[in-house]
């Protein structure tokens, strides 16, 4: 029989996790109940709301339990079926764990449509992070054309895709990102009209620069010093979807900006969210992102490490800017 392998939370880290938190486990093959599945895994999403569920602080999930499979966006391959409405061969997409090999109920599952697009995009801009862009943009963005769009992180998987639909509305599009690389990438390919690199650029200088006439809204993925110094730009009534604050999730002892007097002055409106507050919606979404990759509007980056074992560095490396646009790990071959 063939040998599983999984990949188990063993400690909760207080600062960046590394890999004395995890440990790679030998496991027996499971096997599917009734209306079940027997899944392969074939492509691994990792991403840095899981550093949240390393906590076992009160958040808006569960958080992973120890000595136990770590889980996420996973696309994977049918193997055996006990559900009426998915065959062998059929490739899926769910909430699954770090393994090579598991069992979920078909009703959990989402058929990929591989005429959408490569299957890999279910897990980026036709997934969690495409979804994640759309509705935090538009909902609470919503921005206007003319209006002045600040995008951090705008590399990234949830980053990259906001910069390109801020600029289908016909936004003045600036994004920060922390190497010269992402820069050119944000400017030459997604088409943003400005890029601020983070790590060797005078921030406040370089924002005040890039945006003249101000901040109308500002999708924030990272908080910490680079939030510090996008505040002062704030024009009045501007909009902030806080979608993340990764700049802060390794450190205990992280103060946040001082932002309240920012927001009372611009009488901003700032909110947090999470994609699953919009499921209702996600019909809409994946119709829209898949409507503008169709014609060329949206397009998309994919890192992408290769073997089981690579799960781990692939998660560590969103830590310290490794990936551009979504990062995934590829462990096995579609048959």
């Amino acid at each position: 029989m063939t040998q599983n392998q999984e990949i188990q939370l063993v400690k909760r880290p207080e600062a960046m996790p590394t890999e004395e938190h995890i440990r790679m486990m030998d496991t027996e093959m499971p096997e599917p109940g009734k209306d079940e599945v027997l899944l392969k895994t074939v492509y691994v999403s990792v991403d840095p709301y899981m550093r949240g569920r390393m906590s076992s602080a009160k958040s808006y999930v569960e958080p992973f339990a120890l000595n136990k499979a770590i889980s996420g966006g996973v696309i994977a391959q049918v193997v055996e079926s006990n559900a009426e409405n998915l065959q062998p061969g059929d490739v899926v997409t769910g909430t699954l764990p770090w393994a090579k090999y598991s069992t979920a109920p078909a009703e959990t599952l989402r058929k990929v449509n591989p005429e959408l697009g490569p299957v890999t995009t279910s897990l980026g801009v036709l997934g969690m992070p495409g979804l994640t862009a759309y509705f935090g943009l538009t909902d609470i963005g919503k921005p206007k054309e003319g209006e002045t769009v600040v995008v951090s992180a705008a590399a990234g998987a949830v980053g990259s895709i906001v910069v390109q639909i801020a600029k289908i509305y016909g936004a003045h599009v600036v994004g920060i990102a922390g190497s010269e690389e992402k820069t050119r990438y944000l400017t030459e390919e997604l088409g943003a009209d400005k890029a601020v690199n983070y790590k060797t650029d005078n921030l406040p200088e370089a924002l005040a620069a890039a945006c003249p006439d101000g901040v109308d809204v500002y999708f924030d993925n990272v908080g910490g010093e680079v939030s510090d110094a996008v505040y002062p730009l704030l024009n009045d009534h501007a909009r902030i979807p806080q979608c993340g604050s990764i700049a802060t999730y390794n450190d205990p002892d992280a103060q946040g900006p001082r932002l309240q007097m920012h927001i009372v002055k611009s009488r901003a409106l700032i909110k947090g969210f999470i994609v699953g507050d919009y499921q209702p919606r996600f019909k809409e979404g994946f119709s829209k992102l898949a409507e503008w990759v169709g014609n060329g509007k949206l397009t998309y980056e994919e890192t992408i490490k290769t073997g089981f074992d690579q799960i781990p560095e692939a998660f560590f490396g969103l830590f310290t800017g490794e990936n551009i646009g979504k990062q995934l790990v590829k462990t096995a071959e579609l048959e």
